[in-house]
């Protein structure tokens, strides 16, 4: 059941795997010595759903999501894509890194990058997969930068380019782990533009999205679900809706009361209002 911030959540048992995405019961350390990253994560995502991560820093967001995408192995627990567990990278997914200069190939052209993950794709012949890396080149706003290698272009140009190679393979779940992080804050915003453009586009059959950030205001303003974490070991500590308007802008988004209310509200479940109270030497809370 979805819930407004304020209507408190315990995280599920694990055993009700509905969505086209399924957390069940996730442990991580990474040694036998170390302390527990996550401690038993369960949740779910829905088709065509926009669910963000978020949580204090180190607390596991970044190592959850590796999980789900396959490509880090739980201690214990479960991932099922489709109802079906998942041993590795399924091929339902795609990942877009945080830093795009180590994940295009600056040798390739914008083009060339966005097609290279199509090139082993024996089921696509070569129209369909020219047909593909055209329409994520104009879904995310590149038409006539096809020639330009990546050196030519701007940081935030560069990830759109790093988000069409991901759109370009069609996933049924596009995973995004920080993506704007290391962008200036104008660029940071059009690039969020860009991904509530793509998702109007596709449409809400179209791809799920989850997302790992550090940033309270892009969770809310991007996403129709947060999960929040809580500090390490990490378990689920809430689960809300964000019910805001659509279609969604920076201006007005950001400045509505429901925005403004939600906000405050995973503010205080991470912790962070006493903790700013404490840090500007405001009144302490009572014990």
């Amino acid at each position: 059941m979805r819930r407004r911030a304020g209507e408190r959540h315990v995280a599920g048992d694990g055993g009700d795997r509905t969505g086209i995405l399924h957390v069940e019961e996730l442990r991580k350390r990474y040694a036998p010595d170390t302390p527990l990253v996550c401690d038993g994560l369960s949740f779910n995502v829905n088709q065509g759903e926009f669910v963000a991560i978020i949580g204090p820093s180190g607390c596991g967001k970044s190592t959850l999501l590796r999980m789900i995408a396959g490509i880090l192995s739980p201690t214990s627990g479960d991932v099922w894509v489709g109802g079906r567990r998942i041993d590795g990278p399924p091929p339902e997914m795609a990942l877009v890194f945080q830093d795009y200069t180590r994940s295009l190939y600056p040798w390739l052209t914008v083009e060339r990058n966005v097609r290279f993950p199509l090139a082993k794709r024996r089921d696509l012949d070569k129209a369909e997969k020219a047909e593909r890396v055209a329409e994520a080149i104009r879904t995310v706003g590149l038409t006539g930068f096809e020639k330009y290698s990546p050196g030519q272009l701007s940081g935030g140009m560069q990830q759109r380019v790093a988000i069409a190679r991901a759109l370009a393979f069609q996933p049924q779940i596009l995973l995004l782990d920080e993506p704007f992080a290391s962008v200036d804050a104008l660029t940071k915003e059009g690039l969020e533009d860009t991904l509530l453009d793509v998702r109007d586009r596709l449409g809400a059959s179209g791809n799920t999205m989850l997302m790992v950030t550090h940033d309270i205001d892009e969770a809310i303003y991007l996403a129709d679900r947060i999960v929040v974490l809580s500090k390490p070991p990490c378990v689920v500590a809430e689960e809300l809706s964000v019910d805001l308007p659509v279609p969604r802008t920076q201006v007005e988004s950001r400045s509505h009361p429901e925005f403004l209310r939600i906000r405050a509200y995973v503010h205080d479940v991470m912790g962070l209002t006493d903790q700013r109270r404490r840090t500007h030497g405001g009144p302490q809370p009572s014990a």
